[in-house]
């Protein structure tokens, strides 16, 4: 099982890849970066893409079950903020509601994948490709991959 290192080689050997990065969308640092950074700089792309990411993994509305979500009521508690049932124990930490975002423009895509861990997730592949060179399907088919294998530790 390939390390963050490994994680991001890979990644940069996609077709049409310039960048590729490991973020972590609450604090938005970035873990592991190789390549080109969107800018120039490494850490304003991290933090530029983990506030997409969290605006995405936050909301309710993107969840497979729609705007309720899995677990709860959907009403939160007013003394314990908790939208689980009074009395039952908190449910693992769910996985974000989304698999992934792909935003593009003139001359690239970029792919943010969440990464399922088995602990509270909050850590998503960012990968900038090269539009004219990349192959968006295959991106994201192989970060998937990636994202399944990654071991955090």
């Amino acid at each position: 099982m390939p390390g963050i290192d490994e994680c991001l080689l890979e990644a940069m050997r996609l077709p049409g890849a310039r960048g590729a990065a490991l973020v972590d969308w609450t604090s938005g640092l970035a873990l592991g970066a190789v390549g080109e950074s969107p800018g120039g700089d490494q850490e304003a792309a991290a933090a530029e893409a983990a506030e997409l990411a969290r605006m995405a993994a936050e909301q309710r509305a993107f969840s497979p079950d729609g705007p309720e979500g899995r677990a709860g009521t959907g009403a939160l508690d007013p003394f314990t903020g908790s939208d689980d049932p009074p009395g039952e124990a908190a449910p693992a930490p769910p996985d974000p509601p989304v698999e992934d975002l792909i935003i593009s423009n003139r001359d690239s895509y970029h792919v943010l994948r969440f990464v399922p861990t088995s602990f509270d997730s909050s850590v998503f592949l960012h990968l900038w490709l090269a539009r004219a060179e990349g192959n968006l399907a295959l991106a994201r088919i192989r970060l998937g991959e990636m994202a399944g294998r990654l071991v955090l530790g």
